[in-house]
């Protein structure tokens, strides 16, 4: 599995892409945790900072399809950079500002959601120029990118609390931004970017949204979203209980490690049977994970809690990427992933905004049961939409699979080809 990635990275532009798109990510993969410390250094309530939380995922949910959209009809260069600058000025406004004035910070945080580039969904929409456009190659880069993105989620938090402790949590917003912009323009000066042109599309005013299948997908990935989104504002609760800011940060990070080995893991085999039905059991066994957490034990063993409910996080996003692959319509690759960030983030904001009065109401565990409750409504969802998840659409971006080739290539035990 190693070496199948490792051969993945050694094509040309992939490293760059990948860790590029990573950086560039980091502004949106923390910032819920960033704002939330924030708002808490600043005097603010557990309401106001799951709001302000909220309100930038709005922003994202608003942002990404249109900007995803954008980048389809007029490349990523003239979309991606200027979007991540707006993005991080509007952060550097919160930072400056602070939330005395309610309607300033609302503002600032709406405007970095909202114009937030579309990196994720613009990576996948290269991996096929890229790699040559093989499949499995291609479906060998989408767990990959899960993989990796873990490895954000695990150091992100830690980089954000070690911001925190050694300046402020206003100096953390400065330096992920910062960051972010220069991972976006790693991406857009390289030439894929600037060279990349996406397939022409059928004029239609629902985009991707015209397929059944992936309306289906994005459903239960709001509820994936709105698990997460719970557990940001519950475990600042957690760490607050105990005493010790430092200790939401090792919660978060241990999340994003349980993500990162699940998804290892996953790359390590062969999978047979069709993606779609793989995802329903994979958000199962992740919706069982998130119950636990209600039990709220010692910080130790809510580290390992914290870990088991991350472990099937990311091998249910690679197996995600590829239903959207097989169920986008032809010329909307990027708007179709960026729907996916979308749901996602809108689920993550309702989590965020239900945790913070949950966890004044009930406590601590009744933050955590918003992530139970919407795990298992993610795979509600799953269950109830089978018949339209078991017909990819016509002029899908990638075909649907023949039996036992790529169905059991998206996540190949090589990285690169299926184990024989």
């Amino acid at each position: 599995m190693a070496a199948g990635y490792a051969e993945l990275l050694r094509t040309r532009h992939a490293a760059r892409l990948l860790v590029g798109t990573l950086l560039g990510r980091l502004p949106n993969a923390v910032a819920p945790i960033a704002i939330v410390l924030f708002t808490r250094a600043e005097g603010g309530s557990y309401s106001l900072a799951g709001a302000l939380a909220a309100v930038y995922g709005v922003g994202n949910a608003v942002g990404q399809p249109l900007l995803g959209r954008a980048v389809d009809l007029f490349g990523q260069p003239r979309v991606q950079l200027p979007a991540a600058v707006v993005s991080a000025l509007a952060m550097v406004w919160l930072a400056a500002a602070g939330t005395g004035s309610a309607p300033a910070a609302y503002t600032a945080v709406a405007l970095a959601g909202l114009c937030t580039p579309p990196l994720e969904g613009g990576l996948r929409a290269l991996w096929p120029g890229v790699l040559g456009g093989k499949e499995d190659r291609v479906h060998a880069a989408y767990a990959m990118d899960a993989v990796a993105q873990e490895v954000m989620f695990t150091v992100g938090p830690l980089l954000v609390t070690l911001c925190a402790a050694l300046w402020d949590p206003a100096a953390a917003l400065l330096v992920i931004n910062a960051i972010g912009v220069l991972g976006a323009l790693s991406v857009v000066v390289s030439e894929p970017s600037r060279t990349w042109t996406s397939e022409p599309r059928e004029a239609h005013w629902l985009g991707a949204l015209r397929s059944r299948g992936l309306l289906a997908l994005l459903g239960a990935f709001f509820f994936v979203g709105t698990a997460l989104g719970s557990i940001t504002v519950a475990g600042v609760a957690y760490a607050d209980d105990h005493g010790d800011q430092a200790v939401y940060g090792w919660l978060m990070a241990a999340l994003g490690l349980g993500a990162l080995i699940g998804g290892v893991c996953y790359g390590a085999r062969r999978w047979g049977g069709t993606p779609e039905g793989r995802l329903r059991l994979l958000v199962a066994l992740l919706a069982v994970c998130y119950l636990p957490l209600m039990l709220t034990p010692g910080p130790v063993a809510m580290a390992g809690l914290a870990a088991l409910a991350g472990v099937f996080l990311a091998p249910s996003l690679a197996c995600a990427f590829i239903v959207v692959d097989r169920h986008a319509p032809v010329g909307t690759v990027t708007e179709a992933f960026s729907w996916l960030v979308t749901f996602f983030g809108v689920g993550a904001a309702i989590g965020t905004g239900a945790a913070g009065p949950a966890v004044e109401l009930g406590g601590t565990a009744a933050g955590f049961a918003v992530a139970g409750a919407a795990g298992a409504a993610a795979l509600l969802v799953l269950t109830l939409t089978q018949r339209a998840l078991a017909a990819p659409a016509r002029g899908a971006a990638a075909a649907p699979a023949p039996e036992g080739a790529s169905e059991a290539a998206p996540e190949p035990g090589s990285g690169v080809r299926p184990a024989g």
